[in-house]
């Protein structure tokens, strides 16, 4: 890990000693960058993806923010993104990681199969449940941090916003559009969990195959009117899925502790039995 002061060295053109080729878009109070690898990167690719995260200036957010990446890259699981390089310089905190010309869930570089989506979510559900075993939850999986590849799909970009804006609710953390795959327990002042983290993947899932919304169209830009139109009505499974996929989805957005997956573990076990069908 990378640790550099200064003031902000954020530009069109790169961070520190990353130079940028493109922007490949926003989320999450930062900006994903595709880069050229520095030669001091011990990986083989010539390319990166770069995240800078803006927004906050404390030392002691940073430092934390550091320590909760180097706990993500100490993970050992084929199915998370591989974490290169993370570091700070002037305000803006910065990490690197593989890219993916497949892009991700949510937007995909080709039309997805069903059995690919299936595979690509199980994958998820498998980093997720290594992250579960280290301690650690995800508390933002949605189709956009799924990445994509031939062999299926890496999960991705650990929320960190909770650490880069301490003290803040649940309708600071992102996008009205990101509540969807809100756990309402989270929603309700709980803690990220096992059980939350399932949720999204359920949610995640349901979004990919369908298109859909597990509550509809939310209201866009504002996030807390979002949150009240989610707590407002029970989550709907779309009529245009098939009863297997339909089955999978409500097994994990159950709200009944019992009733549903016991980890994420499960459900990628259930989704990969699925895809065979």
């Amino acid at each position: 890990m990378n640790l550099t002061n200064g003031h902000s060295a954020v530009s069109r053109d790169g961070i520190a000693d990353y130079r940028f080729l493109r922007e490949l878009g926003a989320g999450n109070h930062g900006v994903f960058y595709l880069a050229r690898r520095p030669k001091r990167l011990p990986v083989s690719a010539d390319v990166v993806a770069v995240k800078v995260l803006t927004g906050a200036n404390a030392q002691d957010t940073f430092r934390r923010a550091l320590r909760e990446l180097t706990a993500f890259a100490a993970v050992r699981s084929r199915y998370l993104v591989t974490l290169y390089d993370a570091g700070q310089q002037g305000n803006d905190l910065y990490y690197s990681t593989e890219y993916f010309a497949d892009g991700s869930l949510a937007s995909p570089a080709k039309p997805l199969q069903r059995r690919e989506i299936l595979i690509a979510v199980a994958h998820a559900a498998r980093a997720a449940h290594a992250l579960h075993e280290a301690g650690i939850a995800h508390n933002d999986i949605k189709p956009g941090n799924i990445m994509l590849h031939s062999g299926g799909g890496k999960l991705a970009d650990l929320g960190l916003s909770h650490l880069l804006m301490p003290g803040a609710t649940v309708t600071g953390l992102g996008p009205a559009v990101c509540v969807e795959y809100l756990d309402p327990a989270l929603i309700r002042g709980g803690a990220p969990s096992r059980a939350t983290d399932v949720f999204a993947l359920g949610a995640t899932l349901h979004r990919a195959l369908t298109g859909e919304g597990l509550y509809g169209v939310l209201p866009s830009g504002n996030a807390m009117l979002a949150v009240r139109h989610v707590m407002s009505r029970s989550a709907t499974i779309s009529a245009s899925l098939d009863t297997a996929a339909r089955a999978v989805i409500s097994w994990a957005i159950r709200q009944d502790g019992a009733a549903k997956p016991g980890t994420a573990l499960d459900l990628a076990e259930r989704l990969e039995s699925l895809s065979r069908t």
